[in-house]
């Protein structure tokens, strides 16, 4: 479903993210993992157009993403979750997802409707909107503002966004970032749920090894930009470039790219 081929970015003389080539296959949850500075942010807005690739392509389904800003590729079926939490703070938790909802369906079904017109004119996407916030258990929290949330609930919020533009690919950039040892389940649960799905492919960027222990159908590595290990998680979080990468033990060689990603 999700491809990058020989995907590059350099800053300046800095090579960010290293000639990565990578598939990603529909009914898998792949975790990305690394040391800090690794690239794993990187290749992740490399991948939704956060940033420009320097070479390389990012294909969805075939198709050649290239030149596509953030938002068309979100059109096209990439969903991405931040670190820090993308909401909009001022409104409420209903309108939230309901703004969201409106946007996954303001194509041909929906075309012409105002973003901000009046949502009691669409009962159905506000019936769409609350059905989300059931499947994330924040219903009796609609009408709060996002604001007044406290961070865990934030982070719930905002995979519900995801959910409501059901998209393709699902993109998590450390989901449980910031959230106390009591809040994290409750995100990873979501995301449980969803992997449940086998129709999408779902991406977790992740530092916390339990965290890709217990999601994980597979692990890619990232060290210094470049693809050093792929296959699944307990071979890859046994093997030497792993321990290598995580304690900076020596250099390491970057994996072969043929045929990156075609094994798992």
């Amino acid at each position: 479903m999700l491809e990058t081929k020989q995907l590059t970015v350099r800053f300046g003389g800095h090579v960010a993210v290293n000639a990565v080539s990578c598939a990603f296959r529909p009914g898998t949850l792949t975790a990305i993992v690394g040391p800090n500075g690794a690239g794993k942010t990187t290749y992740f807005n490399l991948i939704s157009g956060q940033i420009k690739a320097t070479a390389g392509e990012v294909l969805l389904n075939g198709n050649s993403l290239a030149g596509m800003s953030p938002s068309s590729r979100t059109r096209a079926g990439l969903g991405r979750a931040f670190q820090l939490t993308n909401l909009f703070p001022n409104l409420s938790v209903l309108e939230n997802v309901r703004l969201a909802v409106q946007a996954a369906r303001s194509g041909a079904h929906l075309r012409g409707l105002n973003l901000w017109s009046i949502w009691s004119d669409h009962k159905a996407l506000t019936q769409l909107a609350e059905e989300v916030l059931e499947a994330v258990a924040m219903n009796d929290k609609q009408h709060m503002l996002v604001a007044s949330l406290p961070h865990g609930d934030q982070r719930k919020l905002e995979v519900a966004l995801l959910m409501a533009l059901d998209p393709l690919v699902y993109m998590f950039d450390e989901p449980t970032a910031g959230m106390s040892h009591d809040e994290a389940p409750v995100i990873l649960n979501l995301i449980r749920a969803l992997k449940s799905d086998k129709t999408k492919t779902i991406l977790l960027v992740e530092h916390k090894m339990d965290v890709v222990r217990e999601l994980a159908d597979r692990i890619i590595v990232l060290h210094n930009g470049s693809l050093v290990a792929d296959g699944q998680p307990a071979e890859v979080i046994a093997s030497p470039v792993v321990q290598e990468a995580y304690l900076g033990v020596a250099p390491i060689a970057p994996l072969a790219q043929a045929g990156a990603g075609e094994g798992v």
